[in-house]
């Protein structure tokens, strides 16, 4: 009985809804990340690295009670994965702590993370934390072993090399940074398609390196001074409360649901692009979009599957749009608005289409079913042809999108075919 019951939790174990790339992925870096662990058996090992040890240890915990807050926030906004705030103790742990320490040492960080995810973040699966706690030691074991190519053990005996001491740590910090952020890559289920996608922005990947530099200041001060290390925690906490700066702007301009720009985000970005159109006798076009029969989808299956509706939606608009200029914005419901720089009315409707295609393919898991058959219907409107401001334009394509919706639904139509 006891047994049956623990098959059916791991049936259950949020892992196995990845699909068949991400689990395969994950279950080999994690077996990579044990086998590089346990493959030498840990040295003799001196009571002042274990007080390393435990030092980064307390340090990173209490860095990542202190950030929580933050970290929250980060999961909302889907922030690159490969950004963290553990690399002040990680990287440290890289240039002082012999291989199997290393393993502890991740390992007791993110089994923080994982209880504490537990209790207060229970969106966050435990099957998460683990991966990325291998994906971590990775690239602490490829710093590691970048160091000790150059025939530097670590960093106490850097010093002695001089300036090539200085290089070989900068590499090491540079290994753990790039390594980090390619491992990720293939555990993430939709990995994307421009450099901000995969790796972030400049001040994303930024805040990484800022980091790291921290994680090597931390080690240098726990092999001279150690009480200094402590003077690591508050730049750390300064970082955190950047980041919060950061998210907080980004709330006041993003959808918390689909990630989207908001009514207020949307119109401000879109009314820079009428002043810049009018300025230079441009042309931009907007789609108006809405799911049709969406009140059903939550009637059938249950708010919970709404909004995972609502986010395949936002990902399936976003991945069909031309890049980074296009942006799409929700304005609440169901309904969605695209603004698009640039195009002429002979692009403007194929875009509509791939997009209205791209929802009709969607499959949305929800529980042991699976959403299908969405559809949506969109209204075009092109400056400066359909208006010349942008309440104009937005009736304008708010009354295509009702003569879609009129007349059969699931389909795209320019208020020009309306005159």
């Amino acid at each position: 009985m006891r047994n049956g019951l623990r098959l059916g939790l791991a049936r259950r174990w949020a892992l196995w809804r990845q699909g068949p790339r991400v689990v395969a992925y994950c279950l080999a870096s994690e077996v990579a990340a044990a086998v590089l662990a346990l493959r030498t058996a840990p040295p003799p090992v001196d009571r002042r690295t274990l007080l390393v040890l435990g030092a980064l240890l307390v340090l990173g915990t209490a860095q990542a009670e202190v950030g929580r807050q933050v970290e929250r926030n980060q999961r909302r906004r889907s922030g690159p994965p490969h950004i963290n705030m553990t690399s002040a103790w990680t990287f440290a742990g890289v240039l002082l702590l012999p291989p199997a320490l290393l393993a502890i040492l991740v390992g007791g960080l993110y089994l923080h993370l994982a209880t504490r995810s537990w209790y207060h973040l229970p969106r966050v699966p435990a099957s998460r934390t683990v991966s990325n706690a291998a994906i971590i030691l990775l690239s602490c074991y490829a710093a590691q072993a970048s160091l000790r190519l150059t025939g530097i053990e670590d960093i106490r005996s850097a010093p002695a090399h001089g300036w090539a001491g200085t290089f070989t740590v900068v590499a090491a910090g540079l290994t753990f940074f790039v390594v980090n952020a390619l491992l990720v890559l293939p555990a993430r289920r939709r990995i994307g398609r421009t450099p901000v996608e995969l790796f972030g922005t400049w001040s994303d990947n930024g805040l990484e390196l800022a980091t790291l530099c921290l994680g090597a200041v931390n080690a240098l001060a726990l092999v001279t001074l150690p009480g200094l290390a402590a003077l690591v925690l508050p730049p750390v906490v300064l970082l955190h409360r950047t980041v919060l700066v950061k998210q907080l702007e980004v709330a006041v301009r993003r959808d918390e649901k689909t990630g989207l720009y908001n009514t207020t985000g949307w119109h401000a970005l879109a009314e820079r692009t009428l002043a810049e159109a009018e300025r230079h006798n441009g042309t931009f076009g907007l789609l108006m979009l809405d799911l049709d029969h969406f009140k059903q989808v939550n009637d059938t299956y249950g708010h919970l599957a709404g909004d995972a509706v609502l986010r395949a939606v936002a990902q399936a608009i976003t991945s069909s749009v031309r890049g980074r200029d296009d942006a799409v914005g929700r304005f609440g419901g169901e309904e969605f608005v695209v603004l698009l720089p640039g195009i002429d009315q002979l692009d403007v409707g194929p875009l509509a289409e791939r997009i209205r295609r791209a929802v009709s393919t969607l499959t949305v898991p929800t529980g042991q079913s699976a959403i299908t058959g969405l559809s949506t219907s969109i209204g075009i409107a092109v400056y400066p042809r359909a208006g010349t401001s942008l309440q104009r334009l937005l009736d304008a394509a708010d009354t295509a999108l009702y003569h879609a919706k009129a007349t059969g639904r699931n389909k795209v139509v320019h208020v020009t075919d309306l005159v």
